[in-house]
């Protein structure tokens, strides 16, 4: 099994070229320059010149770099995926994907600037309509012409737009936030979580993250370099979970337990269930270097 880490996601402003600069030395997984909401309209052609040219320097090494594009219904989206494209980011973030068509029109615009095949497309899940159409939207996987791999929560305007308001345990947002698992799971994407606007407040990120994993993120998204070990740190399996996890499938590998649906590991039953969660944690400890 071959496992993308995705424990921490940046998000750098393509307008801001010092945090561009920045972004290479970075312990983050993946850094994701945004053209989107962190660019004023004045800003949108500098800073996609901007990102283009770091996305293209080679300077990032292993890690994914993700672009958040404008949408397509905007003067600036077909213009961002023609330039981004030719940089060849791992994939493009789409903005306030409400519908599976929007996901069509990005993957034509992909083709059309020569990234078909080894362009992705990651899926902001950030309106109420979205929420409603989750199971619509991420059945577009199973399309072969539209490679879509993660949702991406985007609760700042799920908050905005539902007029809700967040306690220290996101009560109001623990439907979205399900939902978009489940949805992601249905159809064999990633997830992340949405960022934690209050950088300066390690304790309440730090717990935010254990709920975000606990609901079954694969990593969150940030906006703060700050924020980046702790993601790392949280979203990565424990030593313990390791070591068990490679138990459980030497145990499966034992000749005596081959073609078994179920089988007895120090005292507990284990089924071929665990076996694959097992294989997922060792392929992320192993690509983490645990």
């Amino acid at each position: 099994m071959t496992v993308r880490p995705r424990r921490s996601a940046l998000y750098v402003p393509g307008s801001n070229a010092r945090a561009l600069e920045k972004a290479s030395a970075l312990a983050a997984d993946v850094i994701i320059f945004d053209l989107e909401d962190a660019v004023g309209p004045d800003e949108k052609d500098a800073a996609r010149d901007r990102v283009v040219a770091e996305a293209a320097s080679g300077a990032f090494g292993t890690r994914e770099l993700v672009v958040r594009i404008n949408g397509l219904d905007t003067p600036w989206g077909r213009p961002d995926v023609a330039a981004v494209v030719a940089a060849r980011p791992a994939a493009l973030l789409v903005p306030k994907v409400q519908r599976p068509e929007q996901l069509q029109g990005v993957a034509q615009a992909i083709a059309e600037a020569g990234g078909g095949g080894r362009c992705a497309i990651w899926a902001m899940i950030e309106t109420p309509r979205a929420i409603v159409e989750l199971s619509t939207i991420a059945r577009a996987a199973q399309d072969p012409e539209i490679p879509l791999t993660c949702f991406v929560a985007g609760t700042n305007d799920l908050v905005m737009n539902t007029r809700a308001s967040l306690d220290e345990n996101r009560m109001a947002a623990l439907y979205w936030l399900s939902s978009i698992v489940t949805a992601a799971r249905a159809f064999g994407l990633d997830v992340l979580d949405g960022v934690y606007n209050n950088f300066r407040d390690a304790e309440g990120f730090t717990a935010e993250c254990r709920q975000g994993r606990m609901l079954g993120m694969d990593g969150k998204t940030l906006i703060h370099p700050s924020q980046i070990e702790t993601a790392n740190d949280i979203f990565a399996p424990t030593a313990q979970e390791v070591a068990r996890a490679r138990k459980i499938l030497a145990a499966f590998g034992l000749p005596e337990n081959q073609g078994k649906g179920v089988i007895s590991l120090e005292g507990e039953m284990v089924e071929l269930l665990h076996a694959e969660i097992a294989r997922r944690t060792v392929a992320v400890a192993d690509a983490i270097g645990l």
